[in-house]
């Protein structure tokens, strides 16, 4: 026995299993409490999806049956069988609930008439976008997709501009003002910008989004002047240089989660990230360069300087004192034996003969600077 389960998504096909506890159907409900209970009497076969909310809508209840008047004369065999449909117009009648105006349902279907309208739309924009972007630049629909390519070629102005941008430039393309508010702040500067929506920068793991968007954004620069300034149309370079990505993912990914050990490979742990900022604070005992004594201290300290510079200039003075007198009593003792000599010589110069002219000036020279000498040795011994 097959049963059909309709839901917002689709239509659902079931196999009954044990069809003797459909024919308990006061305890029926019992059996449908969990997933395990369910799945021991009904098995899942075949399930069709809606392919848009036209189709999801085409099979809801005609506008005619919105107020509850209508049910007894509504006909409701093509969406319920004989025996549901007596019992679903006797509980219309009883039901509680305020009454819905005509204006009011209006007002509802017409809203509904422009939901349906307005998702037939996107899916023709789409349609058209994705046939335009294979058209135009198929390498970098192949690389980032129909919609990041087409906002990359919107940002620029065109595709020539944009085959004109670094790999850099195209990779915090559209972030403009996070990348200024970082450089005011002299903080880091954003790694991604519209190029974060393409599916190989979602489907990575945190750590690696910054390389994978650096990688990403290289192969496109490449993919877009491929396609402004190439002759070929053919989109293989994007599947080729996508391999390759896809390729470094793989590896990047395994890198994280296995390590290389000495017996073999084991599973590494994951650690969580933690940002560890380094907040530094001001040194204000770096400003003074002064030695952190008290004045009265100080103080005490010049004044011992003062008394010891003192006490080692009188010891000087004395030194000094002491050094003249005795050179001055040395000069006395060397005089007394030269005043000797000196009368000897004038008694034998007497009984010689008459010196001549130019000996007189030459002892007179000599004699000059004796008689100084003695001046002031008389002038220190009075002293």
């Amino acid at each position: 026995m097959l049963v059909l389960f309709e839901t917002s998504v689709g239509y659902a096909i079931f196999k009954v299993l044990n069809e003797k506890k459909l024919q308990e159907v006061d305890s029926l409900w019992k059996e449908f409490e969990t997933p395990e209970k369910a799945n021991k009497i009904v098995k899942l076969k075949h399930f069709e999806k809606f392919q848009d909310t036209a189709e999801a809508l085409a099979g809801l209840v005609p506008p005619t049956m919105c107020d509850r008047r209508n049910y007894a004369s509504a006909k409701l065999s093509e969406l319920l069988p004989e025996e549901v449909e007596a019992e679903v117009k006797a509980a219309a009648e009883i039901s509680m609930g305020t009454e819905v105006s005509e204006e009011d349902i209006c007002n509802i279907l017409h809203l509904c008439t422009q939901v349906i309208e307005i998702s037939e739309y996107r899916t023709q924009l789409y349609e058209y976008l994705q046939n335009r972007m294979m058209a135009i630049a198929p390498n970098v629909t192949v690389m980032v997709g129909e919609l990041v390519g087409a906002r990359l070629i919107a940002h620029a102005g065109s595709l020539l501009n944009l085959a004109k941008h670094a790999a850099s430039t195209v990779q915090i393309l559209g972030a403009e003002k996070a990348l200024f508010r970082a450089l005011k702040s002299r903080r880091d500067t954003p790694k991604y910008g519209l190029i974060y929506h393409a599916s190989l920068v979602g489907q990575t793991s945190p750590k690696n989004k910054g390389k994978i968007s650096r990688m990403l954004a290289a192969k496109t620069a490449l993919a877009i002047r491929y396609d402004a300034f190439g002759e070929d149309s053919s989109s293989a370079m994007g599947v080729e240089n996508r391999a390759k990505l896809e390729a470094r993912l793989r590896s990047l990914e395994d890198r994280g989660i296995r390590k290389i050990s000495g017996s073999g490979k084991a599973l590494a742990r994951a650690e969580k990230y933690e940002h560890k900022s380094e907040v530094k604070t001001y040194d204000p005992s770096g400003d003074s360069t002064l030695p952190t004594c008290s004045k009265k201290r100080k103080i005490e300290e010049v004044d011992k300087e003062d008394e010891v510079i003192e006490k080692k200039a009188k010891k000087s003075k004395i030194k000094v004192k002491a050094e003249e007198e005795e050179e001055n009593v040395l000069i006395v003792e060397e005089e007394t034996p030269v005043k000797k000599k000196k009368k000897k010589d004038k008694k034998k110069h007497i009984k010689e003969e008459p010196l001549s002219e130019e000996e007189p000036c030459t002892s007179t020279a000599i004699s000059t600077p004796e008689k100084k000498k003695k001046k002031k040795k008389k002038r220190d011994t009075e002293d």
